[in-house]
């Protein structure tokens, strides 16, 4: 390390994708410094999703979300049984519940396809019944690599890998400010009881929901190249006794978010969610009487859900940059041929499927940074 920095490098937000550039960071062999401002690490966004493995379904062909959602599902599956992380390979169906949807799950297997996801397959309605048999399909697409897993334990075995590699990652510690130094590198404050003012040679922001106000935190950060942040509540209910299906179950997608799903989580539960509604600020309520509306839009697949039997469970916010009705762009990952400053790579619109793709993400920074 040069004398001059306290730390090589330094990781704004211990979420899944911060933790993951600070491994990949640390397996290069430089001193990292996770900040992170809750009590606990994964507290945000990484805490309050699915846990799906995503295979890469979806996503534009180029994009930054379908290249590191098929590298970062591999890595990751490698990962945790290396480690020996709870998860589960279980399968996922894509599912035309009438003649009309089917066009556009074939437009999803032919840009899977593209992607470079493994193992797809066609089949007809009675081919999926077999496979899930109270599920109302007209046609579907398996994707075998999709899966589920252990969010908390993987972020436990990121922040493992940090420590053991010498970094610290440290909690009840928000970040303040940063300010570029002449000839390079960055005098960060940071605030709670362990507050510190310190230097860094690089840094990272990777702090989910408070990616913009972090950004605008930095010294010199340009205002034009902050992208405008919306907030995307979903809320999930769980199902009472029997789960009906082994593997996730998806519908087509909706505008702007993948829509209402199915899990039957690690725990033998089934799982409903999320939905999407754009909130002004952080509420992380569950509404009951919103029952019969997920009822509803469940039965499009499965025909036996009752009201009775879904409970309400909880919330999570997404980090979305774009508004209702407005197209769904691709992560962004700003180096500085965006910002014009040395040695920072600044994170934003890190949703589905940043989990998946978090060794990934956490790759290509440290690729970057390194050569910072």
């Amino acid at each position: 390390m040069n004398a001059t920095f306290d730390f090589d490098a330094t990781v704004v937000g211990a979420g899944a994708v911060g933790l993951a550039c600070g491994r990949a960071l640390a397996k290069r062999g430089l001193t990292v410094l996770v900040l992170e401002a809750e009590i606990a690490i994964g507290q945000g966004v990484s805490s309050r999703n699915s846990e799906v493995i995503h295979g890469g379904l979806y996503y534009p062909t180029g994009s930054l979300k379908a290249k590191f959602c098929v590298e970062g599902r591999r890595a990751l599956y490698d990962f945790l049984s290396s480690r020996k992380i709870d998860h589960w390979k279980c399968g996922k169906l894509v599912v035309a519940t009438e003649q009309a949807e089917v066009a556009r799950i074939e437009a999803i297997f032919e840009q899977a396809t593209t992607n470079g996801v493994e193992g797809l397959e066609h089949l007809t309605g009675g081919q999926a019944r077999a496979l899930e048999p109270e599920l109302n399909a007209h046609a579907a697409i398996l994707s075998p690599e999709s899966g589920l897993f252990d969010s908390h334990g993987y972020m436990l075995a990121l922040q493992g890998e940090i420590e053991d590699a010498g970094g610290s990652v440290v909690l009840s510690t928000p970040f303040e400010r940063a300010e570029p130094l002449p000839g390079g590198g960055f005098r960060i404050t940071a605030g709670g009881e362990g507050g510190a003012v310190l230097t860094s040679r690089l840094l990272a922001t990777a702090p989910g929901l408070s990616s913009q106000s972090v950004a605008a935190a930095i010294d010199g950060y340009p205002a034009i190249d902050i992208p405008m942040g919306h907030l995307g509540k979903g809320i999930y209910f769980r199902l009472t006794g029997p789960a009906p299906f082994n593997r996730l179950i998806y519908p087509p997608p909706i505008a702007g978010a993948l829509g209402t799903h199915y899990r039957k989580d690690l725990g033998g539960q089934g799982v409903f969610g999320p939905d999407l509604a754009y909130v002004e600020t952080e509420d992380y309520s569950v509404d009951p009487a919103k029952a019969e509306e997920f009822a509803h839009y469940i039965r499009r697949f499965w025909p036996g859900v009752t009201v009775g039997r879904l409970t309400p469970d909880y919330a999570g916010i997404r980090p979305k940059l774009h508004g209702p009705g407005e197209p769904q762009p691709d992560f962004q990952l700003h180096g500085r041929e965006h910002h014009g400053i040395d040695g920072l790579m600044a994170l934003f619109g890190i949703e589905s499927p940043g989990l998946t793709s978090s060794l990934a993400i956490g790759e290509a920074v440290a690729e970057a940074l390194s050569k910072a």
